[in-house]
């Protein structure tokens, strides 16, 4: 079984998370980065706006094949409650991905609000059924129990996913709380 891991990172939070996930789960990693990247002044008015709308940005690599995936892992950071446009841009980039599983997770300073089911409903419409969701909020990045609830959930989602292409037959993943 093998993994993709996908995020964006604007701190280097999602990042971090994204490489535990790698370094315990294996697969390939994918820091997807703006084409045009934000300054701190652009990530609050233009990237902010940009978030809210759901748009995407165009980003490096401009194609993600995940066709020789089994899973796919997306990470993103919390802009006004919702994914951050080079997160957007990633969902875009995707190819290979009809009939994939995904676990999909959010790092932010409190609240996640409406940013995991906005994703889910992206991946979706690329034909990508997301299994399980998290929200890392500033204390659960540091606390290794979250992490590790995490890395639990998606390597049960390895576990479970289809060998073929399609969608699983099995319930979905419901990941443990954190």
């Amino acid at each position: 079984m093998t993994i993709t891991t996908i995020c964006y990172s604007y701190s280097g939070v999602t990042r971090g998370i994204a490489e535990k996930i790698q370094a315990e789960c294996g697969g390939e990693l994918v820091e997807v980065t703006a084409v045009n990247p934000y300054t701190k002044f652009t990530a609050y008015t233009k990237g902010c706006v940009r978030a809210m709308t759901g748009e995407p940005d165009a980003v490096k690599p401009s194609s993600i094949d995940v066709s020789a995936s089994d899973l796919i892992v997306i990470g993103t950071p919390v802009w006004v409650f919702r994914a951050a446009p080079p997160t957007n841009g990633a969902v875009q980039a995707l190819t290979g991905c009809e009939g994939k599983t995904a676990v999909i997770f959010a790092t932010c300073g409190a609240e996640a609000k409406d940013t995991l089911p906005h994703l889910a409903e992206a991946l979706a419409a690329k034909g990508v059924e997301v299994i399980g969701q998290i929200v890392l909020d500033r204390n659960d990045v540091l606390d290794k129990e979250k992490i590790d609830a995490l890395i639990a959930a998606i390597k049960s989602a390895v576990a479970s996913a289809p060998t073929s292409p399609g969608p699983s037959s099995e319930p979905p993943l419901t990941p443990p709380a954190v």
